[in-house]
């Protein structure tokens, strides 16, 4: 695979053109975590998703590689698919991470993307790895976008300095 400033613009065009199929997952998601967690979590809209799409991309550094693990999940089929479980779960798993970005979204983006994964299936025409992508895309932008009321809010665990101690 090469990647070219031109390739990762392909990319980012194919990811904001799957905000029909990517918003509905992550309000889904949402939807069910918060049931689960007794919260409630804001829906996501398109437009906010291509907003986010846009300021992935937008860094060079952290678009040349989501774009590297989009194209690879794109291409990615495995004759019978089980085989290639594997390799699809640890590539979804890290590209949500990566659009999640710092801890603790990036580890909640791993666990979102398992979720995800496991309610979304996609076209039986699709390459293998499309599905995974797919759950990535809605695991890793649902941790970036706002709704949550704990990343809406000033922790209770921020710490300042006591300047009187020197």
């Amino acid at each position: 695979m090469r990647l070219t400033p031109t390739r990762v613009a392909a990319e980012r065009d194919w990811v904001a053109d799957r905000a029909d199929t990517v918003v509905p997952l992550v309000n889904d998601v949402r939807d069910d975590l918060g049931e689960i967690f007794e919260t409630d979590v804001a829906r996501v809209t398109e437009a906010q998703y291509r907003e986010e799409v846009d300021a992935v991309f937008a860094d060079g550094d952290l678009a040349v590689n989501v774009a590297a693990m989009v194209a690879i999940l794109r291409d990615l089929d495995v004759e019978g698919d089980y085989p290639g479980f594997v390799v699809d779960e640890i590539l979804g798993r890290e590209l949500a991470a990566t659009i999640a970005g710092t801890q603790p979204l990036r580890t909640l983006g791993e666990a979102t993307f398992h979720y995800a994964d496991v309610r979304h299936h996609g076209d039986d025409e699709e390459n293998a790895g499309v599905d995974d992508l797919e759950a990535a895309l809605a695991a890793g932008f649902q941790e970036r976008l706002p709704g949550w009321d704990w990343t809406e809010r000033e922790s209770p665990f921020s710490v300042e300095r006591d300047r009187t101690d020197g």
